[in-house]
């Protein structure tokens, strides 16, 4: 019998952190799960008490996952005029302090049983790859698509030595993305408030310029790969460089917003969202498609056996290296991270090894 394609959306962040790849996710998984014809389950870090006081703002913390499941459900309700049915399960995290981000704990790729694993949707790839040890996602999904959110090059150019940092991340971003995901893709080529000033251009593409344009603002943004998109929209006002800047800010001060046609507002939501990303991950195609051997092709054919076999050492490479504490933690990653530890397993009814038999579902 034929089943519903499952979509499992694994993200770096949750509310009430409020950043995109909290928020984003949340609406992905809302609105791929409209219509009914997809299962789809949203997988996001579960933190300690001690990192959520670190993490999440006005001192909200939960006790449990289904504590917060809730919040993510009541927060969600109130922004949309429709219920989605989806799952939310959680992987355990930990808050790097010096990265200002969540990293995952364990092989977070067994929250998902082998029998549901169809496609993969990974929210900040690199973010989920870098100190990945377990089953190589390739592996364990049938179809694992990369979501790139972050300009993470343009923030390390600005510590020391940043330059050369950027350099070698660039090249491991690439590394760990190919060998972890069969498409990618980049939200934009980077990779009175009646005026909304955002001189960003470290996101991939703005949250908040989307919003504030959809909400009918005149919006001030940076010449930059990053804002292509809004650059459609007769209120998104460009600069080039400090004067311009000012000049635009003056000008956009002195105006009133366009009003939005109705073509315009499709653009900026959700629905319009959910159709680019189907479209352009090829997700609706995933279903009819086979992997098909044609022996006129041969010589295709040992290029892309001999592609493949690179692939895998190389990810072999990456699994043997980040089974290591001593290679994790020369690579940057959150000491005592290869493995939840036991207050973690413990709240999230885990194993002594996270298992497939060990991860927790939490549902309406």
């Amino acid at each position: 019998m034929d089943r519903k394609q499952h979509i499992a959306i694994f993200t770096t962040a949750s509310l009430p952190w409020m950043t995109g790849t909290a928020v984003n996710p949340l609406f992905r998984a809302a609105y791929l799960a409209k219509d009914g014809e997809r299962k789809i389950t949203l997988v996001i870090p579960w933190l300690s008490l001690k990192d959520q006081r670190l993490v999440y703002p006005n001192n909200t913390t939960f006790s449990s996952p289904s504590e917060q499941d809730t919040y993510l459900r009541q927060w969600l309700g109130e922004r949309i005029a429709f219920i989605s049915d989806f799952d939310i399960r959680f992987y355990p995290g930990k808050f790097a302090v010096d990265k200002r981000s969540i990293l995952p704990v364990g092989d977070i790729s067994e929250i998902i049983p082998d029998e549901e694993a169809d496609i993969a949707v990974l929210e900040e790839p690199e973010h989920l790859t870098w100190f990945h040890h377990g089953k190589r996602w390739k592996t364990k999904f049938r179809i694992v698509v990369g979501i790139i959110h972050t300009n993470y090059l343009e923030y390390v150019k600005r510590e020391k030595n940043g330059r050369f940092q950027a350099f070698f991340l660039k090249y491991v971003n690439s590394w760990v993305v190919s060998i972890y995901c069969h498409k990618v893709i980049r939200l934009s080529a980077a990779t009175h408030y009646k005026v909304f000033l955002n001189p960003s251009t470290t996101d991939v593409v703005c949250t908040t310029t989307a919003e504030a344009l959809a909400m009918g603002k005149i919006v001030v943004c940076a010449n930059h790969p990053s804002n292509d998109f809004f650059k459609q929209f007769p209120n998104c006002r460009i600069y080039d460089d400090g004067n311009g800047f000012v000049e635009a800010t003056r000008k956009a001060l002195s105006e009133e917003p366009a009003p939005l046609t109705d073509a315009q507002r499709h653009e900026l939501s959700w629905e319009a969202a959910t159709k680019r990303f189907l479209r352009v991950s090829e997700l609706n195609q995933v279903s009819a498609k086979k992997m098909e051997k044609n022996s006129s092709k041969k010589f295709a054919s040992m290029s892309l056996n001999l592609w493949k076999n690179l692939e895998d050492t190389s990810a072999y490479f990456h699994h043997v290296a980040l089974g290591s504490e001593t290679t994790r933690r020369a690579f940057g990653a959150i000491p005592g991270s290869l493995y939840p530890d036991e207050e973690q397993r413990k709240e999230l009814g885990l194993a002594s090894h996270m298992g497939r038999g060990g991860s927790i579902k939490i549902t309406d």
